[in-house]
């Protein structure tokens, strides 16, 4: 049988992941950015793209960047998700 790969992903590959939180936070976009950060050095605004919701209450925060492997974007998924200000992460 088969070893099961644990991602179709192959690496490294440009990937992007989002983050939601309040429109009412001071400054999400730069939170957002430090906490992937940790995880992708070298990160600039640039690798960054911000959406307001509908009405105005959530932004979505997008950060793209080279990523490298599985572990790494597992750690950012739950950096991000265990921050109290992050709504939510994709």
């Amino acid at each position: 049988m088969n070893e099961s790969k644990e991602t179709l992903l192959e690496f490294p590959c440009e990937f992007s992941v989002k983050a939601m939180g309040l429109a009412s936070h001071p400054d999400f976009q730069t939170l957002v950015l430090e906490i992937v950060s940790v995880h992708v050095p070298g990160l600039t605004e640039q690798a960054c793209r911000i959406k307001e919701s509908k009405n105005g209450k959530y932004l979505s925060v997008s950060v793209t960047f080279q990523a490298t492997s599985k572990p790494q974007l597992d750690a950012i998924y739950y950096a991000l998700t265990d921050h109290e200000d992050v709504v939510m992460s994709l």
